[in-house]
């Protein structure tokens, strides 16, 4: 049985920049989320969790893992999936990265 992966549970999350996706395999299950750079902003295109995986945090973690990343490289994000503009709504530490 493996051990359920919550908010608390580092996530190892791999960045796969070759095709503009962070990911983390969650009880053998991709989670991800997935993003295009247009000069210096990146536009996060999509978050996906597998139903089995929801409301256990692992689509906060990787969205808060590619904005620390969008961060890092002195970019701006364009948050075009909704999750993740609700998100950065909700989290206020992120807005001024918002393009």
């Amino acid at each position: 049985m493996s051990t359920p992966n919550t908010a608390s549970t580092p996530l190892a999350i791999t960045h796969h920049p070759d095709i503009g996706r962070f990911e983390a395999i969650v009880d053998g299950l991709r989670c991800e989320v997935d993003y295009v750079q247009d000069g210096r902003v990146t536009r996060i295109t999509h978050t996906g969790v597998p139903r089995p995986l929801e409301g256990r945090g692992i689509a906060a973690a990787l969205v808060a893992h590619a904005l620390a990343w969008v961060r890092q490289q002195g970019q701006q994000v364009d948050p075009v999936c909704s999750y993740v503009a609700v998100y950065i709504r909700r989290h206020p530490e992120w807005q001024d990265l918002l393009a």
